[in-house]
Parts: C-alpha cells; sequence; structure tokens
C-alpha cells in the first residue's frame, strides 16, 4: 500500500525580513507625513527669517533720514587752513565766520640754572613743593637721593603730581632741570617753593616775579571782528554753537559752514538700494514659475504681502496741507518703476532742497515724515512682540510638536516591531515543532508500509 508524505511545518521562517518588511510599510507613511511636515516648517522659518532681515536692512538703510541726522551733517570750509581746522556736530548752523587768532594756548615751561656736575650733582637738602593752583605736592630731598636725576624721578613718579613734568637738558654749561606743566593755560601755571639750604632754593620758581622759558598762557582770538573769546587750551568747542575749533597759529581765517546736502542724497539712495533689495526677496519668497512648478516658500501668505502693500503704499503716498514744498518722495526724485522698484533722480532732491529746504527735511525727518513712519512700521513688525516674530515663535513651536511626535511616533514603531516579533518568533518555534512531529510520523508510516511489504 502507498503512502503519501506529510510535511506539516517548517522551521525556516526569516523572522527578522519579516518583520523589517512589515515595519517599513507600516511606517512608510507617517514618515514621509514628517518628513514634509519638518521640511516645510525649517523652510518657513528660514524664509521668514530673511524676510525680516531684508526689512531690518531697510531700517538701519535710513536711519539717517529717520533719526534727522542726514539734515544736520555739515561741511566746513576755511580760507587759511594752517590757522586752525573746525569740526561740526548735529548742533551746527549754516553760516560764515571771520576769527582772527591773535595767542595760542601755551604751558608753562621752567629752566634751573646750570649745574656744571651734570644730572648726578647734589642739589642741596630739604623739601620742594610744586603747586599749580590748589593741587601741591612736596618732595623730601636729602642723601643720597638728592642729585638732579633724583629730584627729575622723584617728580615724574609721584602719585599727587599735580600736572608737571621733569627732564634734564644738558648744555655747554652743564645739566639744567625743566619743569613743563602737563596742560596749557594760564590756570596750569606753576609755582616750586624749597626750603631748605641755599643750594636748593636755586631750583624755586615764582611766575609772579621769575621769568619762565615759556609763560602760561590763554588762546585769545576774536570773531567777527567784536566778539573777544579765550580758552585755556587751543582746542576751543564752546565758542561757536556745533562747532570745535583747533587753534593752530596766530592769523586770520573764516570758515565757512554749509549743510552738507550729499547726505540727504546719500540716505534716500540708501532707501532705494535696500527697498529694491526687499522687493527681490520678497518677489522671490511669494513667486511661481509655472514653467518648473516651483513655489516660494511665502507664496499667499497673507502677513508678508500686507507689510510689502503698506510699505508700498507709504512710499507712493502724498502729505497733506497747502504746502509749495516737496509732497511725496517723488518730487524728490524717488519714483517706483515697473516690477515694483524704486529709482532716484538725485537732480530734483537738489532742486528741493535749495527751493524748500524745511519742507524738504519735514517730508522725510519730520514727526509725520515718511521715513519716521516707516522706521515705526518695521519696528512694529520686527520687534519681540511684532507679528514677524509671532509667526516665528510658532513655526518654532511647531517643530517641537513635531519632534515630539516623531518621538511618540518611534515608541509606538518599536512597541509594534517588539508585538511582532515575539508573534512571529513564536509561530517560528511552533513551526519547528510541527516539523518535529512531521518527521517523526512520516518515519511511522514508513515502517508500517515496509512491514505490510
Amino acid at each position: 500500500m502507498a503512502t503519501n508524505t506529510i510535511n506539516l511545518g517548517s522551521s525556516s521562517i526569516d523572522v527578522s525580513s519579516i518583520v523589517t518588511n512589515l515595519t517599513n510599510n507600516k511606517r512608510k507613511a507617517t514618515d514621509k507625513a514628517l518628513t514634509a511636515q519638518t521640511t516645510s516648517n525649517k523652510t518657513q522659518i528660514s524664509a521668514l527669517g530673511n524676510f525680516t532681515a531684508s526689512l531690518t536692512s531697510l531700517q538701519n538703510a535710513i536711519k539717517a533720514l529717520s533719526d534727522g541726522s542726514a539734515f544736520k551733517t555739515h561741511k566746513t570750509t576755511i580760507s587759511e587752513p594752517t590757522v586752525l581746522s573746525a569740526v561740526t556736530d548735529a548742533d551746527a548752523q549754516s553760516n560764515t565766520y571771520t576769527i582772527e587768532v591773535t595767542k595760542l594756548a601755551t604751558a608753562q615751561k621752567t629752566t634751573s640754572v646750570a649745574f656744571a656736575g651734570g644730572g648726578k650733582t647734589s642739589v642741596g637738602v630739604g623739601s620742594l613743593t610744586i603747586a599749580i593752583g590748589a593741587k601741591s605736592m612736596t618732595l623730601d630731598v636729602k642723601p643720597p637721593a638728592n642729585t638732579l636725576e633724583n629730584i627729575r624721578d622723584a617728580i615724574n613718579k609721584a602719585s599727587g603730581n599735580p600736572g608737571v613734568t621733569a627732564s634734564i637738558v644738558t648744555g655747554t654749561d652743564g645739566a639744567h632741570l625743566t619743569l613743563t606743566s602737563s596742560s596749557t593755560g594760564k590756570q596750569n601755571a606753576f609755582k616750586v617753593s624749597a626750603s631748605g639750604d641755599a643750594a636748593l632754593a636755586q631750583l624755586a620758581f615764582d611766575p609772579a616775579t621769575d621769568g619762565a622759558t615759556v609763560v602760561a598762557q590763554d588762546a585769545e582770538f576774536t570773531i567777527d571782528g567784536n566778539t573777544k573769546a579765550t580758552s585755556p587750551t587751543n582746542t576751543v568747542a564752546s565758542a561757536i554753537d556745533g562747532v570745535t575749533l583747533t587753534l593752530s597759529k596766530a592769523g586770520t581765517t573764516t570758515v565757512a559752514v554749509q549743510t552738507d546736502t550729499s547726505a540727504v542724497a546719500t540716505g534716500l539712495t540708501s532707501l532705494v538700494t535696500a527697498y529694491n533689495q526687499f522687493i527681490t526677496q520678497y518677489q522671490t519668497l511669494t513667486k511661481y514659475d509655472p514653467t518648473s512648478q516651483q513655489v516660494g516658500a511665502l507664496i499667499g501668505d497673507a502677513t508678508v504681502t500686507s507689510i510689502k502693500s503698506q510699505m508700498s503704499t507709504l512710499l507712493g503716498s502724498q502729505s497733506s496741507g497747502n504746502t509749495t514744498g516737496p509732497r511725496s518722495l517723488s518730487d524728490l526724485g524717488v519714483a517706483f518703476q515697473l516690477g515694483g522698484t524704486l529709482k532716484f533722480d538725485a537732480t530734483k532732491l537738489t532742486k528741493a532742497l535749495a527751493t524748500s529746504p524745511g519742507e524738504t527735511q519735514a517730508l522725510l525727518s519730520g514727526s509725520q515724515g515718511v521715513t519716521v513712519k516707516l522706521d515705526k512700521m518695521i519696528a512694529d513688525w520686527t520687534s519681540s512682540k511684532g507679528i514677524l516674530s509671532q509667526r516665528t515663535a510658532n513655526l518654532n513651536s511647531r517643530a517641537k510638536d513635531i519632534v515630539k511626535k516623531t518621538a511618540d511616533f518611534e515608541v509606538t514603531m518599536q512597541a509594534f516591531v517588539d508585538r511582532i516579533t515575539k508573534q512571529y518568533t513564536a509561530l517560528d518555534t511552533m513551526m519547528t515543532k510541527l516539523s518535529s512531529t512531521s518527521s517523526y510520523l512520516q518515519q511511522q508510516f514508513d515502517a508500517l508500509s515496509s512491514n505490510k511489504g
């Protein structure tokens, strides 16, 4: 009697491959969705960052106009620059001044009698007091530190020095102790008093009775022939509002202060350049290319579209009122072109500044000036509580949510892997047992068949 082979089980199940394939299939859709969300979120964060940066660059570019400093920049013309130089600040006013310098401020210098023995000569015993006004210092002079060199060093190193430097000048007649005030002007004249022996008294000096090598004096000058002025230094910041003079020598010169209109032109050029860069950035972020099917990261974004619209409206607006001066940026040479960018014609600005300087300044930098409004708008949008910062914060929060979703999904998938690994391992064990049973039964059937034969 013939028998059939029985095959009830096998131990050849590849549990690892089965688990891997099932896991990959299960996570494929979720992985794709999470990756897409992560990429999209990062792209929007980067795009908003670039958009915000272009606004900040525009804000920085208009600073000289928005804070009015462009209208406070001056240039000076000096007929005799060897007499003096001049620097202006924001408080200067356009004007021309005739300045006659009769004296320069000088620092007192004294030279002692000659000591034939040189700097190492002992000059006596006692004390020296050097005073400038209410400030003074006293040096004890005693052997062995009582040479000219010792006194020089003691003066220069003294912590209480009122403002005098000492040096030794040596000539054919011997060594001289030279003292010089550290500052110019009458108020910085010094007096040297000596107490002790007669030798030390040779270093004493009283500006009221003794002749100085250089007498301390204030600078003296007149402005426009009738205003006399003095200064303890040759740098004078208080004589003319907004103008600092540095006197160089006696003589007469004119100082012409004029508003530097080029600063306004530079400011408008910066505005146009930065705005055009903003427009380029905006167009890149919101574009749609039907040919390549490329879409800007912020296409259709109501926030950025609104911001661009508000700025364009402001820059193209006209001021109200019946002023005869310029009423819009186009009157100053700043006009829109096709494509939304700006161009600048400096000749219109030059004319406006010549005929209506006050109105031009008000239009650009007044309390209701265009650049002042623009600066405030950008500050509101980009501040820590502004809409762009809030948008970025929301995207960053979303990024954290995506990270959490990804982590939670990994936990879920690990549980799935553990479960099916356990199930298929159990199945493999069972199939191994069935395989063993099948082999045994096959042997028994073979034995029965053999006996019956």
